[in-house]
Parts: C-alpha cells; sequence; structure tokens
C-alpha cells in the first residue's frame, strides 16, 4: 500500500520521470522526451533515440494489430558488451590471472531471434549457450557451429542427452557436461565409452549457501540439482578409478535467478571458490569455476534488496565475483580458474517492451449524477443526501463511516426484498461519491487511515487492456513479480486517472493489480483519461517494460489468446529517424492457436460448411447469405486472436 504522490499544480516532464521512476528501472535505456513520448535509447548515451510512438505508428501504418512486442536488437548487443567489459574491468582492477567466458541461458528465452543476436554481439568474447534440455542442446549445437564453441549442458540427462552432446565434443565445439546427480556420472563414462570420446565434466556442487527472494529454494542444501559434499567425494573417487580425473573441468554451483542482495552472492561465491580450491589441491586440474546466473535486474528501480529489485550494480557484481574467486585462491596458493557466469534476466530483460492499447475504463464514479432525486426518496437515500450535501461539517472519517453503514443496510435490506433497485443504485452511487470526497480531504496530511488508503485504492477505475495476462505477463500472475508498466504518451499532461488493468480473457485473475513504486508497492497505476475524438475513442497506449526475460517464452494459452505481433528495431545513423524496423513477425492466429491444441482447420471448416448447407437446405439462410457467412468464418480463422479495435 502507498499514499497517492503528491503532484505539483504545475505538470511536466521531469514530474512524470519521478511519478513513473523510469530514470531509475530504464537503466538509461528508457526515457521521456519533451514531447511527453517515452524513447528507446538502445546504446544508451551513444546512439540514436527511438521514439515509442513512432514505431506505434509505424506499425498501424504496416496493419499491425495490437498488443504489438517491440524488439530493441540493439539494446541485447550492448548488454553483452556491457557484461563483458565489466569482467575485464574487474579482472584488470584486481589483477586477476585468468579469464572470463559468459553464456546465455536459452531457457530466458528461446526465441530464435533473440538467441542469433546475442551470439552475434558475443563473437569477440567467445560468448557461449547453456542448455538445460535436450531441444535447446539440439539447437543450441546447430547456432554453435565454429570450432571451440562454448555450450554448458545442465539439467537432468538421459543417455539421448549425453550422446548428442559428445556428438559435439567429436565436431569441435567446448560442450562441458554438468553433473547434477551421483548416477548420471556414470553414465556418461559409459555413453563416452561406447563412442569413444573423452567427455569435458563439470560437476555441480550443492553449497550450504542459497539465494534470496523468490527463487531462493533454488540453491542451499535442500536444492532439486547439484552434489553434496559427500557425493562430490564420490565422484571424484568414481572419476580416479575411471581413470577419467583429468576429464573433470568445470565447478558449477547456482544459487537462483533474480538474487536482489550482493551479500548473497558475496557469501557463494566465497564458499564454491573454495570448493574450487580444495578439489584443485585434491589433483584435479580443474580449469574454470561457473558461477551461475542470478544477477538481477532493478525492475522497481529502488536499488534495494526488495524481490523485484537489486541493492547492486553490474559492475559491483562482477568486482565480488572476480575479487573473492581471486582472493580464496590465492589464500590457498592454487591458480586462478577462468569464471563462467550464466546471467540471463540481466542480459534480456531490457530489450523487450510490450505495447498494449487501451479499449476502456470501468468507472465506480461515471454514474453519481445520472440520477433525478425527489422529495420521496428512500430514508437511506435522504441521509446519504444529506450527508454527502453537508459533508464539510462533518470528520471526514465519521462521514465515512456513516455512508458505509448505510450502504450496509441498503445491502441487507435488498437481500431481504425490502429495496428496489432504482433506490438501491441511488446508495450506491452516493457512497462512491461521499467515499471520493473523504479521500480527496486526507490528500498531503501527514498521516492518513490505512482505510483510507484501502478506500482511495478500491475508488481506482478498471482499465480494460487488450492483452492476456496469461500469455504476456506470465511471471505477474503466477510469482507476483512486478514490471514497470507506463502511458508510452501524453506524460506532458498530468494523469488524473487511477486505477488496476484488467485483460480481455475470461478469468478473473487476468488483472494487474500490483505497480512498482519507490518506496513500497503500489496497488494501483495513474493514467490519463480516456478522450475521444471525432471518430470515436482516441487510441491510448500502454508499455510493459523489461519483458525480454521468460516473459516471451512461457506465456499460457489461456482462452487461445497466442504470440502477439513483432517488431525488431534496430538503429542506422544511414536512416532519417536514426532506426529502421528489420523484422516483423505476425502473431499467432485464430487458426494456429486451435491447431496447437489439436484442431484441424480443414476439419472445422468443413464441419461449419455441413450446417451452412443444412439451414439453407430447411431455408433458415439464402444460399447468398450462408456463403458470405462461411467466407466470414474462414476468413477469420486467418485472423489475429486478439482484439481487432477499429
Amino acid at each position: 500500500m502507498s499514499q497517492t504522490i503528491a503532484l505539483k499544480n504545475e505538470w511536466d516532464v521531469q514530474a512524470a520521470r519521478n511519478l513513473y521512476n523510469i530514470n531509475r528501472w530504464g537503466a538509461r535505456y528508457f526515457d521521456i522526451n519533451e514531447a511527453g513520448h517515452v524513447v528507446a535509447m538502445p546504446l544508451r548515451e551513444a546512439g540514436a533515440s527511438v521514439d515509442l510512438t513512432d514505431v506505434i505508428e509505424e506499425a498501424k501504418g504496416r496493419s499491425l494489430k495490437f498488443p504489438v512486442l517491440i524488439r530493441f536488437q540493439d539494446i541485447l548487443r550492448h548488454r553483452v558488451e556491457s557484461f563483458n567489459q565489466a569482467f575485464r574491468a574487474s579482472i584488470a582492477e584486481f589483477n586477476y590471472q585468468n579469464s572470463y567466458r559468459g553464456v546465455f541461458p536459452i531457457k530466458v528465452n528461446q526465441l530464435r531471434e533473440v538467441v542469433e543476436e546475442l551470439l552475434d554481439a558475443g563473437k569477440p568474447y567467445q560468448f557461449g549457450l547453456e542448455v538445460g534440455s535436450k531441444p535447446e542442446l539440439f539447437a543450441g549445437l546447430a547456432l554453435q557451429n565454429q570450432p571451440g564453441s562454448l555450450i554448458i549442458c545442465n539439467g537432468y540427462k538421459d543417455a539421448q542427452f549425453i550422446r548428442i552432446a559428445l556428438m559435439g565434443i567429436k565436431l569441435g565445439s567446448k560442450v562441458i557436461l554438468v553433473v547434477e546427480k551421483l548416477e548420471e556420472l556414470k553414465q556418461i563414462i559409459a555413453v563416452s565409452r561406447q563412442m569413444g570420446v573423452e567427455p569435458i565434466i563439470g560437476i555441480r556442487a550443492r553449497l550450504m549457501s542459497k539465494g534470496a527472494g523468490k527463487w531462493a529454494e533454488s540453491g542451499g542444501e535442500n536444492a532439486k540439482f547439484g552434489l553434496n559434499t559427500a557425493e562430490l567425494i564420490a565422484a571424484t573417487d568414481l572419476l580416479r578409478a575411471e581413470k577419467l580425473g583429468h576429464c573433470f573441468k568445470l565447478l558449477h554451483f547456482h544459487i537462483g535467478s533474480q538474487v536482489p542482495d550482493i551479500l548473497t552472492i558475496k557469501k557463494a561465491v566465497q564458499e564454491a571458490a573454495r570448493f574450487y580450491a580444495k578439489l584443485f589441491k585434491m589433483g584435479f586440474a580443474l580449469e574454470t569455476l561457473d558461477v551461475g546466473g542470478g544477477c538481477g535486474v532493478d525492475y522497481d528501480g529502488s536499488g534495494c534488496a526488495f524481490d523485484s529489485s537489486t541493492n547492486y550494480s553490474l559492475q559491483e557484481y562482477t568486482n565480488d565475483i572476480v575479487y573473492y574467486i581471486g582472493d580464496i585462491c590465492n589464500q590457498e596458493k592454487v591458480p586462478h580458474p577462468q569464471i563462467i557466469s550464466e546471467s540471463g534476466r540481466a542480459l534480456v530483460a531490457h530489450h523487450s517492451v510490450l505495447i498494449v492499447e487501451v479499449l476502456g475504463a470501468i468507472e465506480k464514479l461515471k454514474d453519481v449524477e445520472q440520477f433525478q432525486y425527489g422529495d420521496n426518496e428512500h430514508s437511506l437515500v435522504r441521509e446519504l443526501l444529506d450527508l454527502r450535501k453537508n459533508i464539510a461539517r462533518f470528520n471526514k472519517l465519521e462521514a465515512y463511516h456513516d455512508a458505509l453503514e448505510r450502504k450496509e443496510d441498503a445491502q441487507q435490506m435488498f437481500a431481504l426484498g425490502l429495496l428496489e433497485l432504482p433506490d438501491k443504485a441511488k446508495i450506491e452511487s452516493l457512497y462512491w461519491a461521499i467515499a471520493q470526497e473523504v479521500v480527496a480531504s486526507f490528500r498531503g496530511q501527514a498521516y492518513i487511515p490505512e482505510e483510507i488508503l484501502k478506500l482511495e485504492d478500491s475508488l481506482g477505475d478498471q482499465f480494460l487492456c487488450n492483452f492476456s495476462v496469461f500469455q504476456s505477463l506470465l511471471d505477474h500472475w503466477a510469482l507476483g513479480q512486478l514490471f514497470p508498466i507506463m502511458p508510452v504518451s501524453r506524460l506532458n499532461e498530468l494523469p488524473t486517472r487511477e486505477g488496476t488493468l484488467v485483460d480481455i480473457t475470461c478469468d478473473s485473475d487476468g488483472q494487474v493489480k500490483k505497480f512498482i513504486d519507490l518506496r513500497d508497492v503500489r496497488d494501483t497505476l495513474k493514467i490519463h483519461a480516456l478522450r475521444s475524438n471525432g471518430n470515436g475513442p482516441e487510441p491510448y497506449y500502454l508499455g510493459f517494460f523489461l519483458m525480454g526475460a521468460y516473459q516471451d517464452i512461457m506465456g499460457d494459452l489461456h482462452n487461445l489468446f497466442g504470440r502477439v505481433n513483432e517488431v525488431h528495431v534496430f538503429l542506422d545513423p544511414d536512416e532519417p529517424a536514426g532506426y529502421y524496423i528489420e523484422e516483423i513477425i505476425e502473431g499467432t492466429t485464430v487458426a494456429q492457436a486451435l491447431t496447437s491444441v489439436q484442431y484441424d482447420e480443414n476439419e472445422l471448416k468443413r464441419r461449419m460448411k455441413m450446417q451452412i448447407d443444412e439451414a439453407i437446405k430447411s431455408d433458415r439462410l439464402k444460399p447468398s447469405e450462408g456463403m458470405r457467412l462461411l467466407d466470414d468464418y474462414e476468413r477469420g480463422l486467418k485472423e489475429y486472436t486478439y482484439l481487432n479495435i477499429q
């Protein structure tokens, strides 16, 4: 719960920046220009800015319907470069005697256009991939086609997984099989001997240290993956017995996704480095320490150890990893290992923005003034009219309690059949009008009672948005993950409405009612009043930011709303606007969504034609009308699954 932000009488763009916190979570990739439009700066200050409203207009000009996902491919490239440069700076500062090599965990975003862009940007840094399933391994091997290409294989493995990974070694790639359980090591040894290939083996250590936040349980001694200390010793004994100790090249650990607190990372790195050093002194010539993922994204911009934030910068993250590994190795007098990290969220989250159209608002106060009041009103109506008329003379909290009591009395009378619908409507409308005045009277006060804060939230509108929470914002629905959401235009105007967002699915969970705030979590979002022009409602768009990690790939087909339309934006100084739309990927059609759940398009058409033919035979339809209806049905199968707003 948070109090309404005190708004200046003179609204400006800086006030908008403060309200939506864009200067903090935007990480210098997003800002607001003087026209009040959100702009993207994919290369930060080193490149052109892209006005999101211009991209929206170009998408509309190309007949794309909303929602639309905008990918800024240059942000992906910039993130890869930033990570590598940060590690190189840390290595230089602390005189670390080895190198850094990053990999992208495909599970974070398996889309080909994302993975290929990252690999291309990572060529100067020998950037690799991490895979955790057979489909990911098959894709990774095909994409990593250069000799020495690095692929880290995590997750549980069967014989086929191991065979395909060993095939990669035969083809010249550096494919490292990370052992997640002791039985897996035995199978790796057996399959490698069948194929005549020496495996490159890594072992995931199950540390005592674990992460924090929503994904804390993916690390620690009760984690799903990895070997505890006793199992680690058993694995090393097995490798020695099989004369494969020289194949053990990598030690791995992972403490969870989106680690908010740098202290958690410091402790885990120190523990893992000690494991590495002790194993090296036992005679295993380890070359690499894989610190896993966990580098977080500051979704709310608060810069604190909150689930949706981080209390550290990228440079602090790399500094601590490099310093503590080097320090432990120096203490133990063992060589510094090459460092691998598997950061995914921090690489790709910033690069995509979901643009959603607001269709309308469900307003509690919309109908307050529509009623005409006479002399013979119901007693409860009269009491509320008197309370509203004289509210200036009342204690405001007492006035609210009186209005609430009358509303509850009305509900009880209605349930007993003692109150008519018109009277009930008047009572509810007057209650909300009084509530609005009470809330307004508390604004700006040093202390606001909790029930008034809750009342303020309940007065908010519900804004109907053309998208599916389950398809595009799954982590918000399932885990309560917060994402920055804000209007992309009219930001030089004061936003006067406040409310929650509801999607177009038929599920009551299809809503967003928690929003980022610098100090707490807001229960409503401030947006502008919707306007009409001569042709109907004026288009109004919200941007959902930092959507590039997991949300692209984990979407659910609830109500069969499929993948959204995409546009890919590239910077180009030769273009008049400084950028161009490089690619458009059309979203899921009705037919494609139905096919995904085993409906055959041709069979559906055949069945509809049978019904129309029968209607024509029984004179319920004229033949020409029947053919038009069939054409509408067949054409509709080729259309976008989301609403088509004219």
